[in-house]
């Protein structure tokens, strides 16, 4: 991909900061139904069930939590391994167009373990496995059960786990509905979306849609997000299509012309991220919504990518509700100091947090912690 570097124009940090936030709803909330919200964003990570509502109510205008649980019980959205090989809640028209795409990621993971698999007809038991769960959806331990009596000379555990790389799995409700608990459990996608009309895939597509939501963006940030590699053929099929521009550091970005592009200078109101969120997975180079040193902080070592809130746009800090004896508390715990009016802003943002998660509670409370230096 050549491009002729003088004519490039150059986005610093804050305008590829406002230009996320408007594409991921965030500079105000949008009038929008949760299913077309959850489309525009190509779906929402949701390793954990509650994050992806949490989400929605951050971007959304009066955003009802149990419209996504209808959603999910109508088979209009559904959460199912995509991007990245982690669970995303999706809207089934996506779910039939992405999985396909990212069916490769799983692939990887299932060649890197082709020693320990070697000998076993994994055909068959993703066969045998298929017409189990299209039966009835089942938990793992249920289906590992069922391996060990069919293959009792077999690891158990193996089996299973190559076969949720194998099939295109959904996690049904109650699971993933919110105030709903229970284990998680896996039918097939396509027992799931019987009678819903296919989706013909495309990574074209995918990464105009990915530029749309997460934009401008280079070839690294796109393959971070979805996992794939090999886009840079990708982006130069639909280079004709796309502005090209560059970062401070002089990597080239590109974009789709009719996505917002706000003055860096655009105000930028308090927003509470939930955990998880793709707001800061989507990007190889994260810097235009969170530092270095802070993503140390809200990136754990075993996976876990806490809840942080934004001030002037940016990640400011981390925070986390508790409920105790009827009481809720939202406790937010900045990395540096907050100017008095974005800590009344925030106050005020977290009280209306907490009174839609806990609106039964008999107390609601918000916790302003002290900054805390970073831990060496």
């Amino acid at each position: 991909m050549t491009t002729d570097r003088a004519d490039v124009p150059v986005l610093g940090r804050r305008a590829l900061n406002r230009a996320l936030l408007a594409r991921q709803m965030l500079l105000e909330r949008h009038a929008m139904p949760p299913l077309d919200a959850i489309e525009h964003l190509v779906g929402m990570q949701s390793q954990a069930p509650n994050p992806p509502y949490i989400g929605l109510w951050s971007r959304l205008r009066d955003f009802v939590f149990d419209e996504v649980g209808e959603l999910m019980t109508g088979r209009r959205a559904l959460r199912i391994v995509l991007m990245r090989g982690t669970l995303h809640l999706v809207s089934a028209r996506d779910a039939r167009a992405l999985r396909p795409l990212t069916q490769v990621l799983l692939d990887g993971h299932l060649k890197a373990r082709a020693s320990e698999l070697d000998g076993i007809d994994l055909k068959a038991v993703a066969a045998y496995v298929r017409a189990l769960l299209e039966d009835e959806p089942r938990t793992d331990k249920e289906v590992r059960a069922l391996l060990a009596e069919r293959w009792p000379d077999e690891d158990a555990a193996l089996l299973g786990w190559a076969v949720r790389c194998a099939l295109p799995l959904v996690q049904v409700p109650p699971r993933g509905v919110w105030g709903a608990s229970g284990t998680a459990r896996h039918t097939t996608l396509e027992a799931w979306l019987d009678g819903f009309a296919k989706s013909d895939p495309s990574v074209d597509e995918l990464v105009l849609r990915y530029l749309a939501a997460f934009g401008p963006a280079g070839v690294q940030d796109v393959q971070q997000w979805s996992g794939l590699t090999r886009l840079g053929e990708v982006v130069e099929r639909l280079l004709p299509k796309l502005l090209v521009f560059r970062d401070e550091k002089g990597r080239t970005l590109y974009d789709v012309p009719e996505a917002p592009r706000p003055d860096p200078g655009a105000p930028a109101p308090v927003r509470f991220v939930p955990d998880f969120d793709n707001l800061l997975l989507s990007h190889a180079d994260r810097v235009r919504i969170i530092s270095d040193e802070h993503r140390k902080r809200v990136f754990t070592v075993n996976g876990i990518i806490r809840a942080t809130f934004l001030v002037d746009g940016f990640v400011h800090g981390m925070w986390k509700i508790e409920k105790k004896r009827g009481e809720a508390a939202l406790r937010i715990d900045p990395f540096a100091p907050v100017p008095a009016p974005d800590r009344a802003a925030l106050e005020e943002e977290g009280m209306r947090l907490l009174t839609a998660v806990h609106p039964g509670a008999t107390s609601h409370r918000i916790d302003f912690g002290s900054p805390q230096a970073e831990s060496r």
